[in-house]
């Protein structure tokens, strides 16, 4: 197990606290395994073995404690004294009514709580209203490019930081295709493999999708337009040209439970100018972007949408709230707050043409506040700032954490 700093630190500082800790995020991004470097942690720090109960629910040994009453009496039967223990569940949302099992152990026992789950409806059902106000919630995401260079430590040696940058590019960040070297049709296939579970497992099973090949079909369109507005009326005009007649309120309900998933996105567009959020014409962006080259196979002409996309993940990482800035007839790709901070970011694949740098710079130029205002572009050649916005390389803006 390779150590995460960035969610082991904020878990670390949450020992103890009277509070439910509730790691989400899309599947095969690393819960399971912050959950067993938790209880390493524990067990440092001098918690004996037998008040740390781990529960992994996606294994067959624990089938028989997927009801919240079942749950509730084998954790009784474990229980049986005033001392702390520490609670942590993986994939609690295969538990029927979990939330009430959760729910009375927070009650009854001196416990000390950690959950997962990779379904961004974990917390927003009727029953999870017994929690408000007891839990906070750990966004896990795939690794970051940063990351992703502590984990191939033994790749880092023998590469120059282009070619770990256009590796990071081209397989993503999920961690299971770097904890070793795989060549690029392996970890497509390994990233294959791991789609293939969010749809069938997170999305299909859950949601009792009908039409398997639909939902596949929709997901296909969304990778295929990363970085292009659209909305479900696009998507149903779509199969129409393709002489396939779909219901607009089953591509909403699709949408919906991928975006459920957390495979994808959504993005809302933010009106600069009447400071609102625009219910209109939002972008999708993928939970990383292997995702797409695995179904696809890497596509340069999908560079620019790809670009967006890790530029916005690592954005929500390092918890932004992110929006598409409309400007007038103009659009910024990401403004992004966090706290009483702001930043605005276009991105690009290269500043080659005067075009390109109108496009890219004029948006910008028209924002007479103050905030940081950045162009990044893998131009490793141009190097001006133009009246006080900064043109950044991809990788430095990925490594400059301070941003």
């Amino acid at each position: 197990m390779i150590e995460r700093p960035l969610y082991i630190k904020k878990i670390e500082a949450l020992i103890d606290k009277p509070l439910i800790k509730v790691l989400t995020g899309v599947r095969r991004a690393g819960k399971s395994t912050l959950l067993k470097l938790l209880k390493q942690r524990l067990l440092n720090k001098g918690i004996v073995e037998n008040r740390i109960i781990y529960i992994n629910f996606e294994s067959m040994k624990y089938d028989g404690l997927r009801t919240s009453e079942k749950l509730y009496s084998y954790i009784n039967d474990i229980i049986k004294d005033d001392e702390r223990y520490y609670i942590l569940f993986d994939e609690i949302q295969l538990v029927y009514e979990w939330e009430r099992a959760v729910n009375s152990f927070l009650v009854d026992f001196n416990s000390d709580m950690y959950i997962t789950g990779s379904n961004s409806n974990l917390l927003s059902s009727e029953l999870a209203t017994l929690l408000t106000g007891r839990y906070i919630r750990i966004n896990v995401y795939p690794l970051s490019y940063t990351e992703m260079r502590k984990f191939s430590s033994e790749l880092v040696k023998n590469s120059t930081s282009s070619d770990l940058l256009w590796r990071y590019i081209r397989l993503g960040g999920f961690p299971a295709i770097h904890t070793s070297y795989y060549d690029e049709s392996t970890a497509y296939m390994i990233i294959n493999d791991v789609y293939d579970s969010i749809v069938l497992r997170d999305v299909v099973q859950r949601y009792r999708i009908r039409n398997v090949d639909l939902l596949n079909r929709i997901m296909k369109y969304i990778m295929d337009n990363v970085g292009n507005t659209f909305s479900a009326k696009n998507v149903a005009d779509y199969f129409k040209s393709q002489y396939r007649k779909v219901d607009l309120n089953t591509v909403y309900n699709y949408i919906d439970a991928l975006e459920s998933s957390y495979i994808i996105s959504r993005v809302n567009r933010y009106d600069v100018m009447g400071k609102e959020i625009l219910k209109t014409q939002e972008k999708y962006y993928l939970a990383d972007q292997g995702i797409q080259h695995a179904v696809f196979g890497f596509r340069d002409r999908n560079i620019p949408g790809i670009l967006e996309n890790i530029v916005y993940n690592e954005l929500k990482r390092r918890e932004y709230s992110v929006y598409i800035g409309k400007l007038k007839d103009k659009e910024i790709d990401f403004v992004a707050e966090k706290k009483n901070d702001k930043i605005y970011i276009q991105v690009t694949y290269r500043m080659d043409s005067i075009d390109t740098i109108n496009r890219e710079f004029g948006p910008l130029l028209e924002l007479k506040d103050h905030y940081p205002k950045y162009v990044i572009s893998l131009d490793e050649n141009f190097k001006d700032n133009i009246e006080g916005i900064k043109h950044m390389h991809l990788q430095e803006f990925l490594l400059n954490t301070h941003i």
